[in-house]
């Protein structure tokens, strides 16, 4: 867990705090694609790894962080152009 993105959330499925945290995952192939999901540190939870009703957990909350990297990859891509060119 990254304590960058390391956030405290009030569940209210296991009435409780929880630490949410973003992850990332991408696809394999030729053009790879860029997930975005929260998960939580409750392991025993049977949400933790969806963010489906009635798991709270929306990557909504980490809409900032997610704008932010998307920034980040699109400046790269950019200078990897300018680059080549």
């Amino acid at each position: 867990m990254s304590k960058k993105n390391l956030r405290l959330f009030e569940c209210q499925v296991v009435n409780e705090p929880v630490r949410i945290f973003l992850k990332q995952a991408r696809s394999i192939g030729l053009r790879s694609v860029r997930t975005f999901f929260v998960q939580c540190d409750q392991m025993d939870c049977q949400y933790v790894t969806e963010n489906k009703a009635p798991c709270p957990l929306a990557t909504g909350l980490f809409a900032d962080e997610i704008a932010g990297i998307e920034q980040k990859e699109r400046q790269r891509r950019e200078e990897k152009l300018e680059e080549k060119y």
